[in-house]
């Protein structure tokens, strides 16, 4: 699949060859569905914890004598029935984490890539580089690109100039190649690789 190469000005700059083994691939929602859950849970903190009986601060004498009142036979305060008493089955602080194959999750990544490529949401920029560390020169750049709402995968080392210009711009994430991930290219409507960032995916999944 071939793909047109843009300059951050939005000019033309060559065109780039696309693996269809990465990019040409017909989507699969069930395994996409599986890496994006698997990343949430990874990233869940877990720290919910609620007060058990064993928890509970509270006069561990019998409440009333066993015999002779009448009234249900009670021990302990603490128990989850009485107001101010331990709960029941509450959550425990936890780790949600669960295993995916590597496997699944490499075939995740190569699905989440074709479903952009065949949406048109990828787009290919030469390079990402700025002089000067600009918030509004970018804005402009982005605009040229028809660009809102999307997620910029730069080479291995991301230029210090590009990435600071982009840290207050709403809806648009920069990350380097290797921390490009299933759930980021989906929640953002545009694909922005750099010629860098497709070298490296190719010489990833080859």
């Amino acid at each position: 699949m071939d793909i047109n190469i843009k300059t951050l000005a939005g000019k033309d700059a060559g065109k780039v060859e696309l693996s269809d083994e990465i990019f040409g691939l017909d989507p699969r929602e069930d395994i996409l569905q599986r890496v994006v859950r698997w990343q949430l849970a990874k990233k869940q903190q877990g720290t919910h914890q609620a007060k058990g009986r064993a928890d509970i601060a509270r006069t561990g004498a019998k409440m009333y004598k066993q015999k002779g009142t009448g009234r249900a036979r009670h021990s302990s305060a603490r128990a989850p029935q009485f107001r101010g008493g331990g709960k029941a089955h509450g959550p425990v602080t936890r780790s949600h984490e669960h295993d995916l194959p590597k496997k699944v999750r490499a075939l995740g990544l190569r699905h989440a890539l074709s479903a952009k490529a065949k949406t048109s949401s990828i787009i290919i920029v030469d390079e990402l580089k700025l002089e000067e560390a600009k918030t509004k020169s970018l804005v402009a750049s982005l605009k040229s690109l028809g660009l809102t709402n999307a997620l910029v995968i730069g080479g291995a080392e991301l230029d210090a100039n590009f990435k600071l210009a982009a840290t207050n711009i709403p809806n648009i994430d920069v990350l380097p190649v290797q921390g490009i991930n299933v759930y980021d290219i989906l929640r953002r409507g545009t694909l922005v690789l750099s010629k860098a960032a497709v070298e490296a995916l190719e010489e990833r999944f080859k």
